[in-house]
């Protein structure tokens, strides 16, 4: 067994999407060889319903995989081939753009006028890039959740933990999502496949991810540029948490506890060429959907619902 060491901690950093939503942007749109097959996450978390209600109206994605994550609140969501859904506190949607879909996303706070959720983005490989559509929605009761006798809870939301099987099923990445708790000062040693990247978002307490061998305090390590990264021994809320390689991640919650979202995926490492939701393996496949939007062919065929 070997431990991940850590890799890079970074922040997230304040934007605006949609027809004005306030999130956090906790990495994408910068260099995906860093995150593959994970393209993009963001933080939506607010209790100002001024800052989310204009939402995420119509808008296409091609080329990619949508993982939508609710805490608090709930999202409307609705596509132009008529479907359309709820997500509640603790669902989870998992959309397979493939060759294409338009569709929309309308958060909505809870009587507190609190929302919070997720939403990743997963790249698909250039042979699944066109497939065809799929929706999975998740409801909260159909999550498994693990509860160690030390408290330690986890949901598991798609991959294999201890058993458990997460729901949603036949994602290019073979991704492990799962929402972790640890009460404060718990250690735990959480396996991860070696060959899949894979990254930890704190975004409730704190906590070191280090062998507790290693020593405590400000570590300075080399980045893949060589350039000297400083790391904190503890890292807290809105904090990403990068790992090299390694079968095992070590983590110590701090004095008040730590909830991280701890993911990982199997690399596609293929070109990515970008154009906001749209994503392919080069300029010429963003012209044609481009095209394709203008001249009506973008919707190639209906997508399925789970």
């Amino acid at each position: 067994m070997s431990i991940r060491p850590v890799r890079s901690v970074s922040g997230t950093r304040s934007t605006l999407e949609g027809a004005g939503v306030r999130l956090e942007r906790v990495f994408g749109f910068g260099d995906t060889s860093l995150t593959d097959p994970f393209l993009m996450m963001d933080d939506f978390r607010n209790d100002r319903p001024e800052d989310y209600a204009a939402g995420f109206p119509w808008h296409p994605h091609r080329g990619i995989e949508t993982i939508t994550y609710v805490l608090a609140g709930s999202v409307d969501h609705a596509d132009s081939l008529g479907n359309s859904g709820n997500l509640g506190a603790g669902s989870v949607q998992w959309m397979t753009a493939g060759s294409g879909i338009l569709h929309q996303e309308m958060p909505k706070g809870d009587p507190q006028g609190r929302m919070h959720g997720f939403q990743l983005w997963a790249n698909l490989p250039s042979s699944q890039k066109m497939t065809h559509p799929r929706y999975q929605d998740i409801s909260a009761a159909d999550i498994p959740e693990m509860i160690d006798d030390d408290g330690t809870r986890v949901r598991v939301i798609t991959g294999e933990f201890r058993g458990l099987r997460g729901p949603v099923d036949g994602i290019a990445a073979e991704p492990q999502y799962l929402d972790v708790s640890l009460p404060p000062l718990v250690r735990k040693v959480l396996p991860v496949d070696t060959y899949r990247s894979a990254f930890a978002y704190i975004f409730e307490g704190s906590a070191s991810f280090r062998d507790v061998s290693e020593p405590r305090g400000v570590l300075v390590e080399k980045s893949i540029a060589g350039e000297e990264v400083h790391l904190r021994d503890e890292s807290g809320n809105r904090t990403l948490v990068q790992f090299d390689s390694g079968d095992e991640i070590v983590v110590s919650a701090g004095e008040h506890g730590v909830r991280f979202l701890l993911v990982s995926g199997k690399p596609i490492r293929e070109p990515v060429a970008w154009h906001g939701p749209i994503v392919m393996n080069s300029q010429e496949e963003i012209r044609q959907a481009l095209r394709d939007l203008q001249d009506g062919s973008f919707i190639r065929e209906t997508a399925s619902m789970r």
